[in-house]
């Protein structure tokens, strides 16, 4: 696809797009309405749309300018919708209630504010389906197992930059699902010391 060459990218977005398509794949069914949370510059939203035409994708960012972008980037998959503006903090979202088969949210809570992780949870429980997953993708602390040199580093930079950002822990981002009925089913190790979180209404493990 000939796409804009001056649209912004992000290398590691272009190095983890893969593995995460296959994980994802391995967890949705092949027709599948998604809702991406902090889709940046788009290129998940792109990559998953060009391997998956049955996932009708929804992409969000809180930054209104990255919309252009997103819109610019999946311009030639019709199953990717116009990208929406969402701050996770606003309830309730701007769509239905109990529409999406999973929620996918990739690196936005170590580089937000803590508070975004409740009002994720929240909105993900209006608009997720009864048998539905929310997806988090990104680097975690895992109390009692020793995070990775590189992991540490970032945190301390992340946290160097803004007081409110740092790699949160697993055990603070499963209360706070925990507290809207979600609990976490499957926890899959991803290249470069990253997690893919996948969190249901149903408290069975798979």
């Amino acid at each position: 696809m000939n796409l804009p060459a001056d649209l912004p990218f992000s290398p590691a977005a272009d190095r983890n797009k893969q593995p995460i398509l296959e994980r994802l794949q391995a967890l949705l069914p092949p027709q599948a309405q998604v809702l991406e949370v902090a889709s940046g510059t788009g290129q998940h939203a792109a990559h998953f749309a060009a391997a998956q035409a049955g996932w009708q994708w929804q992409p969000t960012d809180y930054a209104a300018e990255a919309l252009p972008t997103i819109a610019a980037r999946c311009a030639p998959w019709p199953q990717v919708r116009p990208p929406v503006r969402l701050d996770v903090l606003q309830q309730p979202w701007p769509f239905e209630t109990s529409q999406f088969d999973a929620v996918y949210c990739a690196n936005m809570l170590h580089i937000s504010p803590w508070a975004t992780c409740a009002g994720l949870m929240q909105g993900t429980a209006a608009h997720l389906r009864p048998s539905g997953l929310l997806l988090l993708y990104g680097p975690y602390v895992v109390e009692g197992e020793p995070t990775a040199p590189g992991n540490v580093a970032f945190d301390a930079d992340l946290r160097a930059r803004d007081p409110e950002w740092g790699l949160r822990t697993l055990a603070a981002v499963c209360a706070a699902a925990e507290a809207v009925g979600l609990h976490l089913q499957a926890r899959h190790a991803m290249p470069a010391n990253n997690l893919l979180l996948a969190f249901g209404f149903s408290a069975r493990r798979q």
